[in-house]
């Protein structure tokens, strides 16, 4: 609108084609943004929190607002399972998952959450950068439509309980809460105990009221749920090294640029990077800090629980095949 017409036009009837400009202009910029969510089932306090809302910060920045990201955490969206069943229905855009998980829709992804699947961190971290795994994400993606981004290190999983736990034998009718997913049942039932699923939200209570003996995490999370205050011991038998993956859901990849892909996969990369390194210095701190809370930390010779495990590793619990497990077991050597 130029002066002279502005000039020539009711004051009233020029304030409204105002006003008019400026909510299409403001519709206009709504409709281009989309906000995204990013669920998990991990607390604020833990590092998965901190840099899953980092990379929200990072994917509204590099899209230059295109895309906002609300991250829901301490499964305030629902369990592991019902977020995993969100990405494919298109009510969550962003999942961090076990592979376990993972492997319940494409069974080779759960090869990463088998105990002693892993000689140790390094060749872990060879996986997660290898081209099996790449393999194996894209045969999860063509089965689910689900894009894996990246795998963030979880630590090393250990037991915790009320009495020490040096051998198998000692794991003997121990009922133990696990994940309700079948791989994680492999040790304890290896080692004769018995494998009690519970949500991970309730795990604490199950102890304290004596619905369960023991449970298994890492030592961060052991922290950050407070399970040492249920529990006495912190065996460390390290049976899984496990891994978060970072996956975007097919509906919301789909609708992407290739441009904004390339951002998002650049993102949750260093999240990814960033989770790792956090969480393997806080391995390394967490022994002291908790014999200075007064719970005892017992090491133990792992062969023996390995010993019983291997076998099963090509047993009827495995959702792989043989070579893809020689190939895992020659990465790295």
């Amino acid at each position: 609108m130029d002066n002279k017409t502005q000039r020539h036009l009711p004051l009233a009837r020029w304030f409204s084609l105002s006003l008019l400009a400026v909510g299409v202009s403001l519709a206009g910029a709504a409709y281009a943004q989309e906000n995204l969510r990013f669920a998990h089932v991990y607390e604020t306090s833990e590092p998965f929190h901190k840099w899953a809302e980092w990379a929200a910060d990072e994917i509204e920045e590099r899209t230059e607002g295109r895309y906002t990201m609300q991250v829901h955490p301490a499964s305030s969206l629902g369990k592991e399972e019902d977020i995993n069943e969100g990405l494919e229905l298109g009510t969550v855009d962003v999942i961090y998952t076990g592979t376990q998980f993972a492997g319940r829709s494409y069974g080779p992804m759960g090869i990463a959450g088998a105990a002693y699947m892993f000689r140790d961190f390094d060749h872990w971290q060879a996986y997660a950068d290898s081209d099996l795994f790449q393999e194996i994400s894209e045969g999860y993606q063509g089965a689910t439509g689900n894009v894996p981004i990246a795998l963030n290190y979880y630590g090393e999983r250990h037991v915790t309980s009320n009495d020490p736990i040096n051998v198998p034998e000692d794991m003997e009718n121990l009922r133990i809460r696990v994940p309700n997913a079948p791989l994680y049942m492999m040790f304890p039932r290896a080692a004769g105990a018995n494998p009690t699923p519970i949500a991970f939200d309730e795990v604490y209570l199950a102890l304290q009221q004596g619905v369960v003996d023991a449970q298994e995490n890492p030592l961060p999370t052991i922290r950050a749920k407070a399970f040492h205050e249920v529990q006495d011991y912190i065996n460390l038998t390290g049976h899984i090294t496990d891994s978060l993956i970072t996956i975007v859901g097919g509906p919301r990849w789909n609708s992407l640029s290739e441009e904004d892909r390339e951002i998002f996969r650049e993102v949750f990369e260093e999240a990814a990077r960033n989770n790792t390194e956090e969480i393997v210095q806080s391995e390394q701190d967490l022994v002291a800090w908790f014999e200075e809370q007064g719970t005892t930390v017992n090491e133990v010779d792992r062969t023996p629980f390995r010993d019983v495990v291997m076998p099963h590793h090509l047993g009827e619990a495995a959702t792989w095949d043989e070579e893809t497990y020689d190939r895992l077991q020659a990465i790295g050597q």
